[in-house]
């Protein structure tokens, strides 16, 4: 399991299908349903959050104020800033597991003897982006979400990252990806986290299970002759850290020789000492 240590955020417990979080100064309660355990809630920030998510029967669900706090405020990691804003979705703008991923695009990028070019599709609000730009990559960011691409772009400004060589690019990736292909763009480094479940361009409805090997089958047509690396992560529970590995393998590591390798990566919970597994990642490199 891999994880990454913070200091503006926390996992302090988790149980019986809920999380309690610090965000900075914030302190947040947020469902997830993998967590079966009901333990007893020792902790007595359980009673001090300042807000608390509740899931609706019938879909989305509504944050529960108890005590008043930022509509926005920023936290840090190392030398990336991050607006946080609860949404409507239980989200706050920032998967903190994804944290070691940044580090090892950090790591990659700096022993680089050359200026990467890189690729992050499906890239949220710019946590990945922003580690690459800050390493002293080239980066191409894409999401279909223009709220999120303006979100990465105050992420970026936040981080004093703005004038870095970052293309903010609001559409779809596979089209994107097949238009790239036209245009004979390349990537030394390809990042990749895909929704479980979405909607192409035309409203058909697709599952990343189905749709993953031929979405990285494509990738590998804007992959520069010398490519550096492939980062995969997933929260689909049917793709298993193993499975994601293999698909690297057999498109990737064929092509190019290298390694590949694949775990969970997750969030080390203060109270306990064990990590909460948040997803997995599988990644090829040269």
């Amino acid at each position: 399991m891999r994880f990454a240590n913070w200091q503006d955020y926390e996992l302090i417990d988790c149980l019986n299908g809920e999380r309690l979080e610090r965000w900075g100064n914030v302190i947040l309660i947020r469902p997830d349903p993998q967590i079966i355990w009901n333990t007893p809630k020792d902790n007595p920030l359980w009673r001090r959050a300042h807000a608390r998510y509740h899931r609706s029967s019938s879909g989305g669900g509504k944050w529960e104020v108890y005590k008043k706090h930022p509509d926005v405020w920023k936290i840090n990691f190392n030398d990336l800033s991050f607006q946080i804003k609860p949404m409507g979705f239980k989200h706050t703008g920032v998967f903190p597991e994804q944290a070691v991923n940044w580090l090892f695009v950090d790591e990659k990028i700096r022993k680089s003897k050359r200026q990467l070019n890189v690729l992050n599709l499906f890239a949220y609000t710019g946590g990945a982006t922003l580690a690459c730009a800050n390493a002293g990559a080239r980066v191409c960011h894409v999401d279909a979400s223009k709220g999120m691409v303006q979100w990465a772009k105050e992420n970026a400004a936040v981080s004093g990252l703005s004038d870095k060589p970052v293309r903010w690019i609001v559409d779809d990736c596979v089209k994107f990806v097949q238009r790239e292909i036209r245009r004979g763009n390349k990537y030394d480094g390809i990042i990749m986290d895909p929704p479980s479940y979405g909607r192409g361009p035309g409203g058909e409805v697709w599952k990343l299970e189905e749709q993953l090997f031929s979405l990285v089958e494509l990738c590998t047509g804007v992959l520069s002759d010398n490519p550096e690396f492939f980062l995969l992560n997933s929260y689909t529970t049917g793709l298993s850290p193993a499975v994601m590995e293999y698909l690297l393998g057999v498109l990737i590591k064929k092509k190019f020789g290298g390694s590949v390798s694949s775990d969970e990566i997750g969030l080390k919970a203060t109270d306990t000492g064990l990590v909460l597994p948040c997803g997995s990642t599988a990644i090829w490199q040269s």
